[in-house]
């Protein structure tokens, strides 16, 4: 009987560590998994495809406050980007010369609201969440505004603010999603 649980053990042993390789192959290769409500739950393929409006991404949080303060609370998790932070996806809404214009109503760009965009004034455990400060700005050549267009409580641009290209790791594009 120990002889049979060794044999067992062994082979979950081998299984596991065969599965951690494949997913480190997935992943260097450009695989991506999105968990979150930010963008659409799924599969994605991290690509050399130009930044531009529309696009998702998967981006280090720049170190700053707010973000501290968000891996604090759980908005988003650890990982390997500075500061500590986990990576973060989400969707190019604006660019350079777009005008953004945040208010209770939600985030406008250009004049056009953005649906699910009305930032919240507390997060589920009731405390205060930021919201970026803007009745009109006009996003710069390297500045970007990243947000959900799935989720109205996506921890995303309407409390952070634009961040700079160079946040950007890659551009990531659906293979599945659910």
């Amino acid at each position: 009987m120990n002889r049979r649980f060794e044999r067992i053990t062994a082979a979950v042993a081998l299984a596991g560590a065969a599965g951690m390789v494949g997913a480190a192959l997935a992943f260097a290769a450009g695989a991506r998994i999105n968990t979150t409500r930010s963008i659409p739950v799924g599969l994605y393929w991290a690509s050399s495809a130009a930044v531009e409006k529309g696009t998702y991404v998967l981006f280090c949080p720049p170190q700053a406050q707010v973000f501290h303060e968000a891996r604090a609370r759980g908005y988003i998790g650890a990982g390997f980007c500075p500061g500590g932070y986990g990576y973060m996806m989400k969707r190019v809404l604006a660019a350079q010369d777009d005008d953004v214009a945040v208010s209770d109503e939600g985030v406008r760009v250009n004049g056009v609201l953005l649906p699910l965009s009305a930032p919240r004034a507390v997060d589920a455990g009731g405390r205060p969440l930021p919201r970026f400060q803007a009745d009109r700005y006009t996003l710069g050549a390297a500045e970007l505004l990243l947000m959900s267009d799935v989720s109205g409580t996506s921890f995303d641009g309407r409390y952070f603010g634009p961040l700079h290209r160079s946040q950007i790791q890659t551009v990531v594009s659906p293979l599945i999603t659910w």
